[in-house]
């Protein structure tokens, strides 16, 4: 059940990553779009959310200090990591 759970929230944020990447290359060719500004922070923001509800329930997302703030540098190593999911 964990896993089903973990695997969902991997999912979202990946959508999210998505929709995120999207309006920032929309955003590179209309950059006075105010609406796609709007749309792109809010992304941006539940990107955010999102990462740092995995890494809370999970564990980091990268290593090399990029993991979320944990405390324990190291924790990225404990399995499984999110691509052997």
């Amino acid at each position: 059940m964990k896993c089903e759970k973990q695997l969902a929230l991997l999912r979202k944020i990946q959508e999210m990553e998505f929709v995120a990447i999207e309006l920032n290359l929309y955003l590179d060719t209309h950059p006075c779009d105010q609406d796609a500004l709007n749309d792109f922070n809010c992304a941006a923001d539940m990107l955010r959310k999102l990462k740092e509800k995995y890494e809370c329930e999970y564990g980091p997302l990268l290593n090399f200090g990029f993991g979320g703030t944990s405390g324990e540098p190291w924790q990225w190593v404990q399995g499984p990591w999110p691509w052997e999911l």
